[in-house]
């Protein structure tokens, strides 16, 4: 038998860029009977038969194949269809012949195909002894199937074979449930923990068993059949596992074999980010579009305390389902923003932390009091819901209205002293007449009008919710468009003085006067102003005399130790010329 090392298999590869087995880039798919050198070290590929589906196997994957080896004068040197049954391997690791994977990698389920391993590269059978070294052979492979192989940590120690492929949903993430089936073994064949036959339900951020099932589980989709080798670093149980019905436990340093079935998986949907809101989706809605902010929405729901205590539900025996436009703080803040991401027909389960909820507030409710400080737990259904106009879809008379009216709803919330709403709305109303495109001339002079109506108010919004670099973005961007704004200078001033900008505070209010010397607003924060430069002054000023006093200090001590030390120095000398005598 003629043995090849990997340094022959290596040989095959080129050194260009060129992957292992890669058909050439563009060409064309072969057509049957056709031959074509499929990489740059002269492998050649004669279709002979097309396979099915579209997938090919990769390097690491088992593979079942039947194989003929023939020489180019016809002799045969060996054959798996003679010996009855088919053969097994993971490619990359040469069993058959140095190089034949690389042409194993290029077909399909089904596919027959002759390859042709030149003899310059070293290539020869594995299991003949009747090849010579340099003999030029040719394979016929029929890819029967193959298992996908995947190293899942990259480290060798949780090896995932696939049995079934699963659905195109998933994977999974760390937040969802998943329900799951497995059976766990040792390498002996001893079973040492099983789920029931409905499974089980656990979240996967939660772990269960041990920390390679969560792991393998983020790697696989809705009803994907794996099993996975297990080494002891990642099959260890916390505490061990104390067998039940005589099922023995788990030693540390055992190594398992775990037959693994993702059966289902409900996506949790962390809405805030901060883990504030999460949606878990009992059943998924219709089409792609969610509700958005500013739609009209339409819902069914029970809500709970953690302690299973329902407080409310709407939609239900009778009840009228709740109706409200989202993001007008008609609901709690966390119901808000978990209905904007749900579709018509969804089901979910919401999640709700205090400081999306009540807050530490104690709230009675049509069914049962919420303490403070309570996480809710809401059963929600999209039943239907209209989405806000997009601006795409609107004339541009139709934004400038939509604009005025939110601006208008924006100066009713900040006189009710709700200034981030009021905020929003001015945001929105800029959206509508943003720069990107040109409007009329006499439209023009009302859009320029509305944007600087909006950022001034929002400025004025910033300072009330002491918001002062934000306060000063909002006036620059007026001062950009009308440098003579007096109300702008005058709110930008008013924030300069908060973040103890007070130099350029004088800056705009010099400037406002000069615009509008009677300006009363103007002169009072410029009688403010002298007051806290007047304070700044003195804090200066103490400050210095602190500093000189110290510097002083520190001065006359130095020079104190100077003399000390050139008088120390004087009388060793006069010592040393008095023993010199």
């Amino acid at each position: 038998m003629v043995e090849f090392s990997m340094a022959n298999a290596e040989a095959f590869i080129d050194e260009d860029d060129e992957e292992p087995g890669e058909e050439i880039e563009s060409a064309p798919p072969l057509n049957v009977g056709e031959e074509r050198e499929i990489n740059s070290n002269g492998l050649k590929k004669k279709l002979l038969k097309l396979g099915h589906a579209w997938e090919t196997p990769e390097f690491g994957d088992e593979v079942t194949v039947h194989y003929d080896g023939i020489l180019l004068d016809g002799t045969k040197s060996v054959s798996t269809r003679d010996k009855g049954e088919p053969v097994t391997f993971k490619l990359g690791q040469e069993k058959v012949a140095a190089g034949l994977d690389c042409g194993i990698v290029t077909m399909r389920k089904g596919e027959t195909a002759l390859f042709t391993l030149p003899s310059d590269t070293g290539f020869g059978s594995a299991d003949s002894d009747e090849v010579s070294w340099n003999s030029v052979v040719q394979y016929e492979v029929e890819l029967i199937s193959w298992i996908r192989v995947v190293d899942i940590c990259k480290d060798g120690g949780i090896i995932k074979k696939i049995m079934e492929k699963g659905e195109l949903i998933g994977p999974p993430g760390d937040l969802d449930e998943v329900l799951v089936r497995y059976e766990v073994r040792q390498l002996d064949g001893v079973t040492v923990a099983k789920t029931p036959e409905h499974g089980e339900e656990f979240y996967v951020k939660d772990g269960l068993f041990c920390q390679a099932l969560p792991k393998a589980i983020k790697t696989m989709r809705k009803g994907e059949k794996v099993n996975l080798i297990v080494q002891p670093q990642y099959a260890s149980v916390d505490g061990g596992v104390d067998s039940e019905n005589g099922v023995p436990s788990i030693l540390p340093s055992s190594i398992l074999s775990i037959d693994l079935e993702l059966v289902s998986f409900k996506p949790v949907i962390n809405v805030t980010g901060d883990l504030g809101v999460l949606k878990k989706i009992l059943k998924e809605g219709e089409g792609t579009l969610t509700a958005n902010e500013g739609a009209s929405v339409t819902i069914r729901y029970t809500a709970k305390l953690e302690d299973g205590t329902l407080f409310e539900k709407r939609g239900f025996d009778g009840e009228d389902a709740l109706k409200f436009i989202t993001d007008e703080e008609q609901v709690i803040t966390g119901l808000d923003q978990a209905v904007t991401t749900m579709k018509k027909g969804e089901r979910a389960i919401v999640t709700v932390k205090p400081d999306y909820g009540f807050g530490s507030t104690e709230v009675k409710r049509d069914l049962a009091m919420v303490p403070p400080c309570s996480t809710i737990i809401f059963e929600v259904e999209m039943l239907e819901f209209a989405k806000e106009k997009d601006t795409r879809e609107m004339n541009k008379h139709e934004r400038i209205e939509v604009a005025q009216r939110k601006k208008d709803e924006g100066n009713l919330l900040f006189k009710d002293g709700k200034y981030q709403r009021a905020m929003k709305k001015y945001e929105k109303a800029v959206d509508y007449i943003n720069e990107d495109e040109p409007f009329e001339d006499d439209d023009q002079r009302i859009v320029k009008s509305l944007r600087l109506s909006c950022w001034l108010n929002s400025a004025a919004c910033c300072l009330k919710r002491n918001e002062f670099q934000e306060a000063i973005k909002h006036c620059s961007k007026v001062l950009e468009v009308e440098s003579c704004n007096v109300k702008a200078l005058y709110r930008r001033a008013q924030a300069f003085m908060e973040t103890a900008d007070l130099h350029l505070a004088e800056l705009d209010i010099k400037k406002a006067l000069e615009i509008d010397p009677e300006n009363r607003e103007v002169k009072l924060i410029q009688k403010t102003l002298k007051q806290l430069q007047a304070e700044s002054n003195k804090r200066d000023a103490k400050l210095y005399t602190t500093m000189f006093t110290r510097l002083s200090n520190e001065n006359s001590s130095a020079a104190k130790r100077l003399k000390v030390e050139e008088t120390d120095s004087k009388n060793e000398e006069n010592v040393g010329e008095i023993n010199m005598r």
